[in-house]
This record gives C-alpha cells, sequence and structure tokens, in this order.
C-alpha cells in the first residue's frame, strides 16, 4: 500500500530571464531563498501552476505526506536501518505471522486541537479497505484499537511483508475525514499531526510554517515553501541566482556544483528505475501495437542506453536488472535463470527484427513494421518541461526508427499525463518505478505488477496502471505474503517464477536505473543527508524522505 507516489523533479525549456521572472514572483510574499535564513525555498519539479489539493490519497495531490499527515513509522529506503518512530513507538508481529500489534504515542494532537488516538488508526486502514481505488496494496486485514494507544492489525494468514507498508500509511482524522471520499475529494486545508501546517496556497506557490505544537517540538525550519516553476532550466536558472534552496533533477555540469556555485552541493543516490511504461494489456481495454509483447521486447532492444545516459541523464544512470531488482542492492534476489542480469547498453536491432517478425510484423516500404494494415507507430507522453525525459524520448525515437517503429512524443501538464496514466489513455509513457519501504523488491512487484491495483481503461488504476494482469505473478505474490523476510531460500523460487514472467512480458520497458541528484544549499542549512549519514533518500519529490530531511536540517544564520 506504498503511498509515497513519486512526483520526480525534472522540467521546462524556457527562456532563463522568463524563468527568473516566475521564481521572483513565487517568492514575492516571503523573501528569498538568501534572505530568509530560516524559510527553506524547494521546488518539486512542478511544471505549471499547481492546483490545490492536499488529500494524501489522490495521486494528483501536491503535498502533506510527512510534513502535515503523518505514519506510523518512517522507513529508510537508502539503506538498512531500523524504522524511526512517529506516530508509533513500537510495533511487533506475533509468531506466526497473522497479528501484527503497534503501539501509540501519547499526547499527539491534531493541528486543530484534537486528540490523536487509536480511533484514528482504525478508521483509516478501514477507509482505505473500504475504497478500492485508494487500496493499491490489496489491505484485507481488520484492525482494532485495544485502547487509545494500542491498535492490532489481524490477518487470515501470515502477513510479515505487509509490514513496512502499513507501517508507512498516512494516518488522517476520523472526526473531519469519516465523510471525505478520499478516492476523489480534494482537500484544501489540511489536519495532520506533522511538523508543518499549511500557510498559505497560491497557484505559484504554497508555503507551509512550523506547527508550534509539534509533539516531537517545533522544527528550526520554520517555512517551506514549494515553487512552481516551468521546468528544469528554470531550476538550474534558480540555483544560479541564488533563490531555491532545494531541487531534485539535473543543472548542467552537475559533477562541478560546489565548483560552479560554492554555496550548493550536489548528491546522487540510485533508486528509481526509469522505463517507458505501456498500456499493456488489450483484455483491459488497452489499444496499440504496444500490446504486443514482442513489440515491448523489441523497444527494449533497439535503445543505446550508452547514448541515452550521456544524451539525457549526464551520465548519472546507472545499470538496471530487466527484473526490476534494484542493482547492486538487491542483486541477490534476482533468479540465477534470468540469461540478461542488466539491461544491454548497446542496441541490438537484429534481435528486435527478429522478434518482430517472429510475431507477424513485416517491414514496409516507409522503413516501419507493419501487421494487419496497422503500422508500428506508438506515442510516448512525457510531462512538459521535464527535460531530462524529453530528451530521453527524442533519443529513443530516433534509435526506434532504427528498428523499423516509429516513435511519437505527446507533452502535457504533470496533472494531465497522470490522468491519462491513471485512466489507461495511453501507449507508452516515460516514468520512473520506485523502491518499496525496504531493500526488497517484493514491494516494487506489488506496487506495479500484482493485478489487485490494476484496472479496466476509464477506470481509475492504482499503481499498476500498465493494467498487467498475470495469475502466476499474482500467486507468487501470495505465497510470499506468508513467508518472513529473512527466509530467502524459502521466497526466492516465488521471485524465480516472477521474474521470468516480467522479463518476457515486459508491460514496463527498462531503460535505466535514475540517478537521483539534488541540489542543496549547504551555506544556508546544515544536516543534509550524506554518504556518512544517508538517514533518508534525497530527493524532495520523495514526500516521506523529504519530510525526515526537512526535520534534521538546521538553519545556519
Amino acid at each position: 500500500m506504498s503511498l509515497d507516489f513519486r512526483k520526480r523533479g525534472a522540467a521546462a525549456l524556457l527562456a532563463g530571464a522568463a524563468a527568473l521572472g516566475l521564481l521572483a514572483t513565487g517568492c514575492s510574499s516571503g523573501g528569498s531563498a538568501g534572505g530568509d535564513t530560516t524559510t527553506l525555498v524547494a521546488y518539486t519539479g512542478q511544471a505549471g501552476d499547481y492546483q490545490i489539493n492536499f488529500n494524501p490519497f489522490s495521486p494528483s495531490r501536491i503535498g502533506a505526506l510527512g510534513t502535515i499527515y503523518e505514519p506510523l513509522f518512517f522507513h529508510n529506503k537508502a539503506e538498512v536501518s531500523d524504522p524511526v518512530p512517529l506516530l508509533g513507538t513500537e510495533s511487533s508481529w506475533s509468531e506466526d505471522g497473522t497479528v501484527l500489534s503497534v503501539t501509540l504515542r501519547e499526547g499527539v494532537k491534531w493541528s486543530d486541537g484534537e486528540a490523536f488516538t487509536a480511533d484514528d488508526v482504525v478508521f483509516t486502514f478501514d477507509m482505505i479497505k473500504n475504497n478500492p481505488a485508494i487500496n493499491t496494496g490489496g489491505f484485507d486485514g481488520t484492525v482494532a484499537a485495544v485502547d487509545d494507544t494500542h491498535v492490532t492489525l489481524t490477518f487470515a494468514e501470515p502477513s510479515f511483508v505487509r509490514g513496512p507498508d502499513l507501517l508507512n500509511t498516512p494516518i488522517v482524522p476520523e472526526h473531519l475525514w469519516k465523510d471525505v471520499n478520499p478516492a476523489e475529494d480534494v482537500m484544501e486545508q489540511p489536519v495532520g499531526t506533522g511538523a508543518w501546517l499549511l500557510e498559505d496556497f497560491k497557484p505559484q506557490a504554497f508555503t507551509y510554517k512550523a506547527n508550534p505544537d509539534y509533539w516531537g517540538g517545533e522544527p528550526a525550519v520554520k517555512q517551506i515553501r514549494f515553487l512552481a516553476l516551468s521546468g528544469n532550466q528554470a531550476g538550474a536558472d534558480a540555483v544560479a541566482a541564488g533563490t531555491i534552496d532545494w531541487q531534485t533533477g539535473p543543472i548542467p555540469d552537475i559533477q562541478n556544483t560546489n565548483k560552479n556555485f560554492p554555496n550548493y552541493d550536489a548528491y546522487t543516490q540510485a533508486q528509481n528505475q526509469m522505463v517507458l511504461a505501456t498500456c499493456s494489456s488489450a483484455e483491459m481495454g488497452c489499444e496499440g501495437p504496444q500490446t504486443d509483447p514482442a513489440v515491448r521486447q523489441a523497444l527494449y532492444y533497439a535503445m543505446d542506453r550508452s547514448q541515452i545516459n550521456s544524451l539525457a541523464f549526464m551520465d548519472t544512470a546507472s545499470d538496471m536488472s530487466p527484473t526490476f531488482a534494484l542493482t547492486p542492492s538487491q542483486d541477490s534476489f534476482v533468479s540465477a535463470s534470468v540469461a540478461e542480469k542488466t539491461v544491454p547498453m548497446e542496441p541490438d536491432t537484429a534481435e528486435a527484427a527478429e522478434l518482430l517478425e517472429a510475431a507477424g510484423w513485416t517491414m514496409g516500404d516507409d522503413g516501419v513494421y507493419a501487421k494487419d494494415g496497422e503500422r508500428l507507430s506508438l506515442t510516448i507522453e512525457v510531462v512538459t518541461g521535464w527535460t531530462d525525459y524529453i530528451t530521453a524520448v527524442d533519443t529513443i525515437t530516433s534509435q526506434a526508427a532504427a528498428a523499423g517503429i516509429e516513435i511519437k512524443s505527446a507533452q502535457s501538464s504533470w496533472n494531465e499525463w497522470t490522468d491519462k496514466k491513471g485512466k489507461g489513455n495511453f501507449q507508452l509513457a516515460i516514468d520512473s518505478l520506485w523502491q518499496g519501504p525496504i531493500a526488497d523488491p517484493y514491494y516494487l512487484y506489488g506496487y506495479f505488477f500484482e493485478s489487485t491495483s490494476g484496472a479496466k481503461v476509464g477506470e481509475a488504476a492504482g499503481n499498476n496502471y500498465s493494467r498487467y494482469s498475470n495469475p502466476v505473478v499474482d500467486e507468487a505474490m501470495a505465497a510470499l505474503v506468508q513467508l518472513p523476510l529473512d527466509d530467502p531460500a524459502a521466497r526466492q523460487p516465488y521471485f524465480d517464477a516472477i521474474q521470468a514472467e516480467i522479463v518476457r512480458d515486459m508491460p514496463y520497458i527498462p531503460i535505466l536505473t535514475g540517478g537521483t541528484t539534488s541540489v542543496w544549499n549547504t551555506a544556508k542549512f546544515t544536516g543534509w543527508p550524506s554518504d556518512d549519514d544517508l538517514y533518508a533518500f534525497p530527493a524532495v519529490w520523495s514526500a516521506m524522505d523529504a519530510a525526515e530531511i526537512f526535520k534534521q536540517l538546521e538553519p545556519k544564520g
């Protein structure tokens, strides 16, 4: 039930002067990044105006996860470490893995002054269970309040692997949410238990202010302002001007950030696996050549990933496994029967041609394959302003043409792009698949490959927006749920089964593992993550992680 949806940083091509003009407008209500030493100005990659929505369960939300709505525990997916207690202080499983017991923090209040109790936790999980559109993890347990500070989550079968996701779920107040439709309603005035409160919203920027009554103590960062700019170029210009404090996205010559901009440093961590996501299932209503697995496989082999990395990602991307086990940290999970442990870096147009022709595609006079009167022409959806992804799409377009595949691109706003994916109104979309709360591929498989989070075209899907449905995968996932995380010998046969299916079917076509690079102001704030203290995944759009980072920072001034 991962609710930490990725809203990635990347953005648009715009003249520098216009970009800085918009930036100045966004900062005008509270001083620039350089002028106010207790205000942190952040840029998530939002291209175009914000549309207000602080509903933590909505895929179109713009904020509030972690900062306003807290989970029971924070799990650091950047490295192996113990969960950080938040609204929960202790948790434990029964010996047979059917009951998860959680002790809650005492003395916590919602930001409207109401007391936080076990009833809010019970309400939140019951609400998720009763609303399939937000129940992306297939939660089917029974939640009960033992008393005001203790809850139990009970399952019919062993459910050890559910723990991290369950404990990472944002908790909402029953007294305000009992009449809310969590899948559809827009939340304009969020009330949570977190370290910040919503202070102000404008389409160009919204601002949090420190919660003076936060149970963990008022944070040192007194304001956080999130800007909507025009894209990557605007973000890079803002770093050059010293008017933002944290962005996660590319800037020119990123390896020499501190040399070029002495007040800033750059930090890169590989976590998110970049893909050409496909609307893969004709049975679920998807239409287009991409519903043919041979087409997806051919695109996989048509790519020159070395060139993509150089042109689009400044060589910050890294290897990726077609099994979607994160390499190298999860290499031990990769099946011995998988022929290619990592994606090919150079194109193999002969292999692409063999796959297509075996599936009945014939090269046309125009150099493009066709089958039953349908040309092999596909459109990739990309967000306006995501310049790295736009460059990647342009590069893939050229590479695919050499393999007889016509690629077109369609740019749209983040909201439009999200809506197309969610409803299945797309053929291909360039995106990233994110990791689970701990270093284990089970969670990514559950988010993106399990049929329970898919939906027919026209209906809102969960994370499985490829609409992939495979009974072998579903059965293996159901078996993995019942096994302890620390029993690799028992678990591996099920990973083997899943990987054989998804490598063959390829509903998400692997590109590379994105080197997620943050650029942040080290002259203004201390406490940023580092190799020596990687206490959270350092991406401003990874909401739960960003919230922990905001709490760790100290203004220098």
